[in-house]
């Protein structure tokens, strides 16, 4: 399709969002010769500032989605939260992937799980619908406590999760998503006593190739990812057994692009599957520097329905650290300087232009020939970070 395009004009990418991983999805794209228009609810996004295809009244303004569409020769997205109507009607005009068929089956966490269960995935926590304050007491006096509470849609970086302890917490993790204010469906999981948080990054494209990433680790504070080591400190088998979850979750909702699948690992060695993101993810960013090809640039080459690049790292070991906001203001950080003196990290900072507590602003990437060398070049890079 590149080819074939690239004979009369160049291919414009069209990216549905502009924050940080469409920045990153764009810059993969100019790599290889595109053209990249943006859309989003603002102007001055990170990934906005970079072309001048810049739509800036969102994907709800049809007037504003209809020009994107225009310049457009093929389309995606950077998060999941675009409504599958929308991208039924973008459809109808232009190819986009994922599909709207793919997202009806991600966006929602109970569906999404469904699917999983009914295509013999069953490597998943326990989980119900919820309909009512008496329906979290039934899950957890059959289940035990304590268990999780979850919004259905819209809820990241733990947003959107309760964690229901004793009876009493029932009425409070239902009424805070269902309330004069607000009203969410829910669905209860049982709780995950892991002993460690994994990710595989999972490219496909039409032709159903793939290319499967190592198996990850990640460290999360409060509910936000801040460390990501690549491989796992795991055992190789339970490594390769994530990686063909991975798979298998991809395949069954047969998704084109790139994916993030989120797992526990749990105290009995087993693996369990958390969620799917249907997009490049946090967990991917150290694929920039340690691996053949980027999540970013294997996630046009899929939807181009291009030969995917090699997955395989190119050092040892790698340590990614999200830099996350310190306080409410300016984007700017006082000084890279610091950092940057050790001349082996890569520093990469998002421009976003107001910074906010626990925002996530940039990322440090350090390779290793050994994990603890990966992990001290890191660790010494975002300690010397100044905002």
């Amino acid at each position: 399709m590149l080819k074939s395009l690239n004979q009369n004009k160049s291919m414009t990418l069209g990216i549905l969002g502009g924050g940080q991983l469409a920045k990153m999805l764009a810059t993969a794209a100019y790599r290889l010769g595109l053209n990249v228009a943006i859309i989003d609810k603002e102007a001055n996004t990170p990934a906005g500032d970079m072309t001048k295809l810049e739509f800036i009244n969102g994907w709800n303004n049809r007037s504003e989605l209809d020009k994107f569409i225009d310049v457009s020769d093929i389309i995606t997205l950077e998060n999941e939260f675009i409504e599958p109507d929308i991208l039924e009607y973008i459809a109808s005009y232009k190819e986009v992937f994922p599909t709207a068929a793919t997202m009806r089956l991600v966006q929602d966490k109970f569906i999404q799980k469904s699917t999983l269960k009914s295509n013999n995935i069953n490597s998943l926590p326990v989980f119900k619908e919820i309909f009512s304050i008496n329906d979290l007491h039934e899950f957890g006096n059959r289940y035990s406590y304590p268990f999780i509470a979850k919004t259905r849609t819209l809820g990241y970086d733990g947003y959107g999760n309760f964690t229901i302890h004793t009876p009493e917490d029932c009425a409070a993790a239902y009424n805070k998503f269902n309330n004069s204010n607000v009203s969410r469906p829910l669905m209860a999981e049982s709780f995950v006593n892991f002993k460690s948080e994994l990710a595989v990054m999972v490219a496909r494209n039409r032709n159903g190739e793939t290319a499967v990433y190592p198996c990850v680790e990640t460290v999360q504070q409060n509910h936000i990812c801040h460390k990501v080591i690549a491989p796992a400190r795991i055992a190789e088998n339970l490594r390769t057994e994530a990686q063909k979850l991975a798979v298998a979750c991809v395949d069954a909702i047969n998704g084109i692009g790139v994916f993030g699948v989120e797992m526990f690992l749990a105290q009995d060695e087993k693996i369990l599957i958390n969620e799917i993101a249907p997009r490049p993810h946090n967990s991917g960013h150290y694929t920039i520097e340690s691996c053949h090809c980027s999540q970013y640039e294997n996630a046009i080459r899929a939807i181009l329905n291009l030969p995917l690049g090699s997955p395989q790292m190119r050092m040892p070991a790698a340590c990614m650290i999200n830099l996350l906001g310190e306080r409410n203001g300016i984007g700017v950080p006082c000084d890279v300087s610091s950092t940057l003196a050790d001349g082996v990290s890569s520093l990469h900072l998002y421009n976003k232009k107001s910074s906010r507590i626990g925002r996530k602003m940039g990322h440090i990437t350090a390779l290793g020939s050994t994990m603890d060398e990966a992990i001290a070049i890191a660790d010494n890079a975002y300690k010397n970070f100044v905002w």
